[in-house]
């Protein structure tokens, strides 16, 4: 019996969970009535306190899950990888309502006081990763610091996508996103690696011939 009781358990945690992205990303955070998100998630309170304690609670694990249904692709590595990545984030921006609500908290995080930096610790961690590899490869400028340019390309990104949601509703992120590489990359890459480079905005998975 204990495994019935687990599955059920797990499915009223991601029912909350996805009532509460759902209701977040139509809202934000102050707009956003616990008894709406308990109603859209066909869940009593009782249920919702055996897995969050607070509305609050609900936000934070909204932020801190925003990557849980993201499957980067993986035909590339390097700087290829890192601008593939971007790209298909502003697609999932698009349409996945768990990392757009997600990514909208930890934007509006000053209106909850949740103040919990962690989550853009853990994007900056995916995008070193492809800045070493990128390394490794010889792709980057002997004088870049991976560990402070993936803290700049996440405050790049953030602030790209603000911009494509008020001008847009982020119809425009992708093509948003290739301009803003296109400023960035001469900083990190001399000019016959970028040669070598896909920016142009395309559907996520697409692959490219770049190496």
């Amino acid at each position: 019996m204990a495994r019935p009781r687990q599955e059920r358990a797990e499915r009223t945690r991601e029912a909350l969970l996805r009532a509460a992205a759902e209701t977040f990303d139509e809202s934000g955070y102050a707009g956003a009535g616990l008894n709406r998100i308990l109603a859209r998630a066909g869940v009593t309170t009782g249920a919702m306190y055996f897995h969050f304690k607070s509305k609050e609670d609900l936000a934070r694990a909204v932020i801190v899950e925003q990557a849980a249904e993201l499957d980067f692709p993986r035909d590339q590595s390097g700087l290829q990888q890192l601008l593939d990545m971007c790209q298909y984030l502003a697609v999932e921006m698009q349409n996945n309502v768990l990392f757009r609500a997600g990514v909208r908290l930890a934007v509006e995080q000053n209106e909850a006081e949740l103040l919990d930096y962690s989550i853009y610790d853990w994007w900056a961690d995916q995008f070193r990763e492809q800045l070493v590899k990128a390394r490794e490869k010889g792709q980057l400028r002997p004088d870049v610091d991976e560990v402070a340019f993936s803290q700049v390309l996440v405050g790049a990104y953030t602030g790209t996508q603000i911009m494509a949601r008020l001008s847009s509703g982020r119809v425009d992120l992708p093509e948003r996103i290739s301009t803003m590489w296109r400023c960035l990359l001469p900083a990190i890459a001399p000019p016959e690696v970028i040669a070598g480079l896909n920016l142009d905005p395309r559907p996520a998975g697409e692959e490219t011939d770049a190496s």
